[in-house]
């Protein structure tokens, strides 16, 4: 049931992404007096709308996406109304489109940096201080080191061996070079400091020999600036990572990887392309577990990632109409977008045979989720 209400969140969670993207395009054209025409709710047949001065809001049958139409901006149509033609896409400054474009996307990363800031503030940061989140009674049949230590919750590991201050990570790769030795923590309980001494016992996960001494780590709530600082400061790490990602995956290699998936016996990998299909399953596994936190971070990640591949310079993307605005302020004078509409139909139908045969391949070959 968690898992089934993990997807439904995560889903709904990306449909309000791209009202947001949207409403990105919506505030900055109306910023800077473009005529918008309509802002609705996915695609398809209109299945209710409303009329607002002089644009229609709505929602149309097919939830997969949004759009908001802005005179003039489509190639094919003469949706300019008239005496409405000095507030038409095509006759506004370069800059002032570049933002409009711009605001959508832009709109992702800002999202997915408050995504991010808000686990810290709330959950914390578990790769930072080794914080003592609960005491394991038991392992493998005897008495826990930490608990026969008298370690309780909120008691911080300041010390182990000759580490001052470890991570969590250097905490385990410390008690596995020492594995079966007697180890000497430093505590720190509230003001009050001591040293005890443990041996952490083996216990065999997932058929691996893992040395503990029984406690659960915690995160720890950052404050404010630090949250702020941490959260866009993973905006950045990870969209470095997701260019590197939208090359792979949609470059020589990717490409590759799909027709072997789809005409060969090869196994799936858990680094291979996925559609909504394989997310949406990755993701109720995960809720099914309890670790909202990881949806949460994954729900942050896919944002940033949506809004990255939207800055692709090929259209229709976002980043094909800034490459041709690019284009424009070169040649100082406009780009014909009929001529690009071939362009547009390419990219769209690469990306549908693309998304068709990863959504082919996740009901086939599902992605790996755990061990």
């Amino acid at each position: 049931m968690s898992g089934t209400i993990a997807i439904v969140a995560f889903f709904v969670g990306l449909l309000l992404i791209i009202l947001i993207h949207e409403g990105g395009h919506y505030l900055a054209a109306r910023a800077f007096g473009f005529r918008v025409l309509e802002y609705f709710v996915g695609f398809g047949p209109r299945v209710w709308s409303v009329r607002r001065g002089e644009i229609e809001y709505g929602v149309k049958a097919i939830p997969a996406g949004g759009y908001v139409k802005i005179a003039g901006m489509n190639p094919l149509v003469d949706d300019v109304p008239p005496g409405d033609e000095h507030r038409a896409y095509f006759a506004k400054p370069i800059r002032q489109r570049a933002v409009v474009i711009l605001a959508g996307p832009l709109s992702h990363l800002l999202v997915a940096g408050l995504v991010f800031t808000s686990l810290y503030l709330v959950v914390g940061d578990l790769s930072r201080v080794a914080k003592v989140g609960g005491v394991t009674p038991r392992i493998g049949g005897r008495p826990a080191p930490a608990a026969e230590a008298g370690l309780r919750a909120g008691d911080v590991i300041v010390r182990i061996g000759d580490i001052e201050n470890p991570t969590p990570q250097q905490l385990g790769a410390y008690q596995e070079d020492h594995a079966g030795e007697p180890i000497r923590y430093t505590i720190q309980r509230g003001q009050r400091r001591f040293d005890v001494t443990m041996t952490p016992v083996i216990e065999r996960i997932d058929g691996e020999p893992v040395p503990r001494i029984g406690v659960l780590l915690a995160p720890t709530p950052l404050p404010l600036a630090a949250a702020v600082t941490s959260g866009f400061g993973d905006v950045w790490d990870l969209s470095v990572y997701a260019v590197s990602e939208i090359g792979r995956v949609f470059g020589p290699e990717g490409i590759g990887r799909i027709a072997a998936l789809l005409f060969t016996d090869a196994p799936r990998r858990i680094d291979d392309p996925a559609s909504v299909v394989g997310i949406g399953r990755q993701v109720g596994v995960v809720g099914s577990e309890g670790d909202w936190d990881h949806v949460v971070y994954l729900f942050g990640y896919v944002t940033l990632f949506i809004g990255l591949i939207n800055l692709v310079p090929l259209p229709p993307f976002d980043g094909g109409h800034l490459a041709i605005l690019a284009i424009e302020r070169v040649r100082g004078r406009p780009v014909d977008l009929k001529r690009v509409v071939p362009v547009s139909v390419a990219v769209l139908a690469f990306m549908a045979t693309f998304v068709l045969a990863a959504v082919v391949l996740d009901v086939t070959k599902p992605i790996p989720t755990g061990p």
